[in-house]
């Protein structure tokens, strides 16, 4: 079975799930909400509620998937073993997304088996991972399979921030002397144009940025070409999330802020105004560190 079809099969079987547990209500939520909640594509999400709906278990009207009866075992499929990198590949993004979709928040206890029954991969692919991620102080160990999300102070947050600056200064200089040519100049604009249209309709789709967020940083991370970076990057975004889950009250005006901050760093790249793109980086990225130190003072007062 290929690695796509093997993709489909898994993300059937949790769209299952989640309908037969009542995670997901009729009608369906957007293709677009669907695709950030399992972390795929929505050419994957099409196809899902393809099939769906030729078995049955879902019907389309006006444009809307409703839930017409209850799906059973004979709708999904046997589960495949996939290679030990592949299964850490799909944890490790599956564990991300679990934080970023508030399923794992500070103070919660989980287990091994919890997480590996959730991300349909090995339980000993879960605890290498654990085992790895506890570098970043965001998880402890309580006992043998058991694991509590920790919660961080202003401190942490400090030296988290203190890192990205670091990063993302040094990351903009590099594409600022960029070759005119470089395909990433033309990923800024495509990204600009998202976000023009993201701007349209943020208040109805202000939990959309954060795939918005992802890439911007991800593009700009991309012109230092060092895969450190990206890695940071990576868990940067973890942590940064993570304290949203603490409050979450003015969390559409913060992504609407944000939006306005990313389109103003990416038109004066564009105009190659390096000045202008620096200045506003900072304060963006100045703005974050005091919506996270708000958030922070909020929770542990």
């Amino acid at each position: 079975m290929s690695r796509t079809q093997n993709l489909r099969h898994n993300v059937i079987n949790q769209v299952i799930d989640g309908i037969s547990k009542g995670h997901i209500l009729s009608p369906l939520p957007s293709q677009a909400a669907l695709a950030e909640m399992y972390n795929i594509s929505r050419t994957t999400v099409n196809h899902t509620l393809s099939y769906l709906h030729e078995r049955g278990v879902l019907e389309k009207v006006n444009g809307n998937y409703l839930i017409v009866r209850d799906p059973n075992e004979m709708d999904g499929f046997d589960s495949v073993s996939q290679p030990i990198e592949e299964q850490t590949r799909i944890f490790e993004r599956a564990f991300f997304h679990m934080i970023n979709q508030r399923k794992l928040r500070a103070g919660d206890n989980f287990s091994e088996l919890q997480l590996a029954r959730e991300a349909m991969v090995s339980p000993i692919v879960v605890r290498e991972f654990l085992l790895r991620f506890c570098r970043y102080n965001l998880i402890e160990s309580i006992r043998r399979g058991q694991w509590r999300m920790k919660k961080f102070d202003k401190n942490y947050a400090e030296k988290l921030f203190e890192l990205r600056e670091m990063l993302e200064t040094h990351a903009l200089n590099r594409f600022m002397n960029l070759p005119a040519d470089d395909e990433r100049w033309l990923k800024a604009k495509e990204l600009l144009g998202r976000h023009r249209q993201l701007r349209e309709t943020i208040g109805d789709n202000y939990r959309t940025f954060s795939q918005l967020d992802q890439a911007f940083h991800t593009l700009i991370l991309s012109a230092a070409e060092n895969p450190f970076f990206n890695q940071s990057l990576e868990i940067i975004s973890v942590i940064f999330h993570f304290h949203y889950q603490w409050d979450e009250v003015d969390l559409k005006q913060r992504n609407i802020i944000a939006t306005e901050e990313h389109m103003a760093i990416l038109s004066a790249l564009i105009c190659r105004n390096d000045l202008n793109a620096m200045r506003e980086l900072r304060q963006h990225l100045d703005t974050a560190k005091q919506s996270m130190m708000h958030s922070i003072s909020q929770y542990t007062d």
